[in-house]
């Protein structure tokens, strides 16, 4: 039985390295964005209008909970997930997370050429962003840094760069079994 969860501020891969990851384990994968919207069958964006950001977060901390307990699994969260409730302690007693870290202007650089749409920072210059982000990661990063891995990723993750990226958390997450063993 396997759980892994990939945490860490938007723009830095976690749909997209969840995949690949759950791919090369031959686990199953889950977004954890699109399983509350699969749920309650709405946007997170209209989930968050109508409920405010507390009574999004009291779903969000359900469907965590609930997918906490499905197994072999590699769980992308949103990039509050962790810093809300309890979330990341349960994710940890759960499974191993994994913190894909990033700097402010890589993030940036990869949200201004995104096709998704965020809300967060709709309309902003990148040099606004890149300072949005700064103070905002500032916020998370002291729930991200709680994650059994932490895995600084320096660029665009794509072909090469991605196999190599999840070679490498292949590596680390052997390592992290092997310690938990002993």
């Amino acid at each position: 039985m396997e759980r892994v969860f990939i945490v860490g501020y938007m723009g830095s891969g976690k749909t997209t390295v969840g995949r690949w990851l759950a791919r090369s384990l031959s686990l199953q994968f889950i977004d954890l964005d699109a399983f509350i919207e699969n749920k309650y069958r709405k946007t997170v964006s209209q989930l968050f209008k109508e409920r405010g950001e507390e009574g999004f977060r009291e779903l969000e901390q359900q469907a965590l909970r609930e997918v906490a307990e499905f197994e072999n699994v590699v769980v992308s969260t949103g990039g509050g997930t962790p810093c809300f409730f309890d979330n990341m302690a349960l994710m940890n007693r759960a499974g191993i997370t994994v913190y894909l870290q990033a700097e402010p202007g890589e993030l940036a650089h990869r949200l201004i050429s995104s096709r998704t749409v965020r809300p967060l920072i709709a309309g902003k210059s990148k040099e606004d962003l890149v300072s949005f982000i700064t103070r905002h990661l500032a916020q998370r990063e002291r729930y991200y840094l709680n994650a059994a891995i932490v895995h600084r990723t320096e660029h665009r993750l794509k072909g090469k760069d991605m196999h190599l990226t999840v070679s490498q958390l292949e590596e680390k997450l052997r390592n992290r079994r092997k310690r938990d063993d002993a």
